[in-house]
């Protein structure tokens, strides 16, 4: 039973060892899961998925495993409809008169319900809804029920599965900050510098291994991250809508102590001829003298939707603001600051499918672009760590 339970989370795509697998055999033989679908949950998941974005991929797969019925789809109406569930009120007679059901006959009655309700039903006992005696939907009471979102009462790990209340961390949704701050953490240049010598964890494990698993602790000179970021976010007009994600991009940024410098400045659709440290105000500097500070040694990422008027991009005078008169054309500048630090790519939160636009084709020319997503931000973290070429898209 477990060996195709292996082979099918690997047929759902997650990179599970053999060795990952012969752990969770012998935590099992061992007793931690007590004979308990729910603790297996639980700790298949802690031993067997490394990323926080296979959380989803892992429930599909349980569930399917498991049950064979909470795969199917949920819409997000119907989520809608689950919350705030009004709870029951379930008489001692009321339950005494519920009927329990085989798996078969839930999973087929539970696919007519998907494609024949078109309302929210709380406190009955057909619909999937909350509260009432319904074996769908969850807040309510039955004796072989489907739990559809809501909280678990049961403990059951294949409707803890099926609810799939991880599926906001799939790499193709955006971003919080704990996340961009992990994968900003991947992006280093490590030198060794002055001072006492510290443990050298990598080493030590690596030494230790060959001699057998016996400790030698290696010490060496301290090292520390040389990359100097500088970080420029488009913000205003049609970036509003980006805003929040904008935020958690600058606040895990700014919070980042592991850089040995970081600057940042603000732009609206292009840079022109002036950078803002405060939009609200216009406080900033010369593009010119912000370029000085630069050199190959640093490393710039644009944030961006880079979606405009062709003429902002491509004309002299043609930036957006009446009074703002650019003799410089936008691309220009980023033709410039490319040069300047080769080592730039551009983030966009805008999805890769609306990459048609001109201006984005444009920019795109000039930096190598990368969803504002999990995987987009790996992409360009490993581009900017070197381990895969910075070229941009040619046109």
């Amino acid at each position: 039973m477990f060996v195709d339970f292996f082979y099918l989370l690997r047929d759902h795509g997650l990179k599970v060892s053999s060795t990952e697998w012969l752990t969770l055999m012998q935590a099992l033989a061992q007793g931690h899961a007590r004979a308990d679908l729910n603790t297996f949950y639980h700790l298949a998941r802690s031993l067997l998925v490394k990323r926080e974005s296979e959380y989803d991929t892992y429930d599909r797969a349980f569930a399917s495993f498991f049950a064979g019925i909470e795969t199917a789809d949920i819409s997000e109406e119907l989520a809608a409809w689950l919350e705030n569930p009004i709870l029951p009120n379930i008489s001692d007679e009321d339950r005494a008169k519920m009927r329990a059901f085989d798996l078969d006959e839930l999973a087929a009655r539970f696919r007519e319900l998907l494609a024949e309700q078109k309302e929210r039903h709380d406190g009955g006992n057909r619909w999937i809804g909350t509260g009432g005696t319904s074996p769908f939907g969850h807040g309510g009471e039955h004796p072989s029920g489907v739990r559809v979102g809501g909280g678990s009462r049961g403990r059951s790990a294949v409707q803890v599965a099926g609810a799939r209340r991880y599926r906001n961390l799939r790499s193709d949704r955006i971003l919080d900050t704990r996340q961009i701050s992990l994968a900003l953490r991947r992006l280093k240049r490590l030198d060794k510098d002055e001072g006492p010598e510290e443990l050298d964890l990598e080493d030590t494990i690596d030494q230790s291994a060959k001699n057998g698993g016996e400790i030698e602790l290696v010490f060496g000179p301290p090292r520390r991250n040389r990359i100097k970021l500088l970080l420029l976010m488009d913000v205003g007009g049609s970036m509003d809508p980006y805003t929040h994600l904008c935020e958690r991009m600058f606040s895990a940024a700014h919070g980042a102590n592991h850089f040995k410098k970081f600057e940042h400045r603000f732009f609206h659709n292009c840079v022109y001829r002036r950078l803002y440290t405060d939009m609200q105000t216009m406080k900033g500097e010369p593009t010119g003298e912000m370029l000085k500070k630069l050199d190959h040694t640093w490393t710039v990422v644009f944030v961006g939707d880079a979606w405009m008027a062709p003429s902002e991009l491509t004309m002299s005078g043609g930036a957006i603001d009446f009074d703002y008169h650019n003799t410089v054309t936008g691309l220009q500048w980023l033709e410039r600051i490319r040069r300047r630090v080769p080592n730039s790519i551009w983030l966009n939160p805008e999805p890769a499918g609306r990459w048609h636009e001109p201006t984005i084709r444009l920019i795109r020319s000039v930096f190598p672009m990368f969803e504002l997503t999990i995987d987009g931000l790996t992409e360009a973290v490993d581009v900017l760590r070197g381990s895969r070429p910075n070229r941009p898209v040619a046109t």
